[in-house]
């Protein structure tokens, strides 16, 4: 095992982590905008009234999404199981 490829395997990793987490906190993060602007246009500032529209917005995301990012998840753990045979060495 090298440090190319100790490097290029945390790359991924880290690579495939973002691309998981990219629609919920893509969709989070839209909300989020709308309801600030919401609460700017019509001076309502309170705190909590993101925060229950955002988890029902990320559990309907990650229904939405999970098949995807389980084959996501599927390809990077192939991949990673296929090249055990270059770590023992």
């Amino acid at each position: 095992m090298t440090q190319q490829f100790v490097i290029n395997l945390s790359r991924e990793a880290i690579y495939y982590t973002m691309l998981i987490a990219a629609p919920m906190l893509g969709l989070a993060l839209i909300v989020g905008l709308l309801i600030g602007i919401f609460q700017a246009v019509t001076s309502i500032n309170e705190m909590t009234l993101t925060f229950i529209p955002k988890i029902i917005v990320v559990f309907m995301a990650i229904v939405i999404f999970a098949p995807w990012m389980m084959r996501v998840l599927l390809t990077f753990t192939i991949g990673l199981i296929s090249n055990i045979s270059l770590v023992a060495h």
